[in-house]
């Protein structure tokens, strides 16, 4: 019979989300392109961008949910968005992979950058640095818990059991808040700026990066709050959770390597603050 769907896949109507999608990004990135070189249109072309990019990615998710409550992911479907959830990991691994060789690369080699560092790591225009066993241990602890409240929330769904779920987000999330809050004080009372040497930029952009990530990471798990309080998830079918469990276990192992590597063994022996 003409029409009949005869496999398990998913086949997408044509749709204009796509599109606006990409042109609000494209118009977000051309806007801030504007903005960094002071030229006209640069203190509105990309909040317009943004505006736009928001309102796609709200409203495909949206039809993504939709989807999903329609019986279209199929467990053939819900497998290939695991396998692009790993894609995009990946490739989030190997962005923060450039951070960690930029930061590798000038300490361990701080002599082919003499006229900047002179010839040390940490370079002597940094006189101190940050203490690893405060305020990042703390921040360390905090993310380790986190990891264990996200997992304590999927056992939860997974069995059944909705107000564990619902713990567990509200205690992760709130465990995201309080990190991104330590590391905002953190930034506020740092022993040394952005630029001007290697350090620094190489420390807050390997950092701050994460902190972002972190931010997101509570959002995504701020909406598997919202729709777990709709009774959006089932034992079976609760992708959109998974995805941002992923996420933010992916999050907590990136700031173990930060903090091992960054904030002990890249100050070891320096003055702390």
């Amino acid at each position: 019979m003409a029409g009949t769907k005869n496999h398990e896949y998913h086949i997408l109507p044509p749709d204009i989300v796509p599109l606006v999608t990409t042109l609000g990004a494209l118009t977000f990135t051309s806007g801030m392109v504007l903005f960094m070189h002071d030229m006209p249109g640069g203190k509105f072309v990309p909040w317009l961008g943004l505006a736009i990019l928001l309102a796609g990615m709200f409203s495909w998710f949206g039809k993504i949910v939709g989807e999903a409550h329609a019986g279209d992911h199929t467990p053939v479907v819900q497998l290939h968005q695991r396998y692009g959830m790993i894609l995009f990991i990946a490739s989030e691994v190997m962005f923060f992979v450039g951070w960690f060789w930029a930061f590798f690369d000038f300490s361990l080699f701080p002599t082919a950058l003499t006229d900047v560092v002179a010839g040390q790591w940490p370079p002597k225009a940094i006189e101190a640095v940050m203490d690893p066993f405060n305020l990042p241990l703390l921040n360390t602890l905090i993310l380790l818990c986190s990891g264990t409240t996200v997992t304590w929330a999927h056992h939860s769904l997974i069995h059944g059991d909705r107000e564990g779920l619902k713990k567990g987000l509200w205690a992760t999330i709130l465990l995201g808040l309080l990190f991104s809050a330590i590391q905002a004080y953190e930034y506020a009372h740092a022993p040394f700026g952005f630029g001007g040497n290697t350090y620094g930029s190489a420390f807050y952009m390997a950092t701050g990066f994460h902190g972002f990530h972190v931010i997101v990471g509570t959002i995504m798990l701020i909406v598997c709050l919202v729709r777990a309080y709709k009774g959006h998830f089932t034992p079976r079918q609760h992708f959109g959770f998974e995805a941002a469990a992923w996420y933010w276990h992916f999050v907590d192992v990136v700031w173990l390597f930060l903090f091992v590597a960054v904030y002990v063994w890249g100050g070891w022996g320096y003055p702390t603050h």
